[in-house]
């Protein structure tokens, strides 16, 4: 063979091996490190988080955050019950609005609609879901508190933040729910057919227990959400700390309070709204791992 000839030759089937792996093996390298990545800073934001408000608790006591007269920072006192129990009743109250409503629209998509309503139902609740949360809290303060004022003053108040945080997550609903009962085999209903049920019982008595647990999962991520949402809250509850004595009183959320005082907060009132977050924090982790945990657990029930 020519020595000019030598160059022209392909590169063998081991070389194109080598370097596919290689290129393999980079690829995969960097998505390791960019979920390590991204898993540290929410580790590092917890921790800082922590870091921040470990020595006013370690200092003062849990007691001090329950049973203080209540939340006067400038007098040392420091109590998070009322805001604690106000971004319950939001949670609890949104979920009880929009999981009914979330999961019936999503057995009418899955199971009844004609496939262009279903497709044109299914576009717009993803398209809703994409809405920034600020103009569901526009919408609110400017529509919904001046509708509610005619009917109990002062508006601003509990149910408000109920029916505005509903609207947020029911799209989150919606398309978990959808996910988790198109994960039912059809079979489930053909059996449910052959023995003589009707469409909606079978529905109710075969298909939404085989789905339950990704129905749990979808509410449970839809609280979470409820529960860290911050703009909403802040925008259309009338941000008094108080407890919540009324659908139409006015309260204050945790989240909506580290937003309002946390520009001016020093020393012990600073620490006091990192450690609110930290309960946040806290309780959106277990939210989100919950559910997290059930979704597998659905997937792997309901395989043929």
């Amino acid at each position: 063979m020519l020595p000019w000839a030598v160059s022209t030759v392909a590169p063998s089937s081991r070389d194109r091996g080598g370097l596919q792996r290689r290129s393999e093996s980079l690829f995969w390298l960097a998505t390791a490190l960019a979920a390590a990545g991204t898993g540290m800073v929410v580790l590092l934001i917890g921790a800082y988080v922590l870091h921040e408000s470990l020595p006013l608790l370690l200092r003062e006591g849990l007691a001090a955050f329950l049973a203080a007269p209540g939340w006067w920072p400038l007098e040392g006192q420091y109590n998070l019950v009322p805001m604690f129990a106000a971004s319950a009743a939001l949670t609890v109250g949104a979920l009880v609005l929009a999981l009914p409503l979330g999961v019936a629209c999503a057995l009418y998509v899955e199971f009844h609609a004609p496939g262009w309503l279903a497709t044109l139902a299914q576009r717009l609740v993803e398209a809703s879901a994409a809405v920034p949360t600020v103009i569901h809290g526009l919408w609110g303060a400017t529509v919904l508190v001046p509708l509610l004022q005619t009917v109990q003053p002062p508006g601003a108040s509990l149910l408000a933040g109920v029916l505005v945080l509903a609207l947020m997550v029911f799209p989150t609903i919606t398309i978990l729910s959808q996910a988790a009962l198109h994960e039912v085999p059809r079979a489930h209903m053909q059996a449910a057919a052959a023995l003589g049920l009707s469409e909606p019982r079978a529905l109710w008595h075969v298909v939404l227990p085989a789905a339950r647990h990704g129905l749990f999962a979808a509410g449970v991520l839809a609280a979470a959400r409820a529960l860290g949402e911050t703009m909403v809250v802040l925008m259309v509850c009338g941000n008094i700390v108080q407890l919540p004595a009324g659908l139409f009183e006015p309260v204050r959320a945790l989240t909506a309070n580290i937003a309002l005082e946390l520009p001016y907060a020093l020393g012990d009132h600073r620490s006091a709204l990192f450690l609110s977050g930290a309960a946040v924090l806290l309780l959106v982790a277990v939210m989100v791992g919950l559910g997290e945990w059930l979704r597998p657990r659905q997937q792997g029930r309901s395989a043929p």
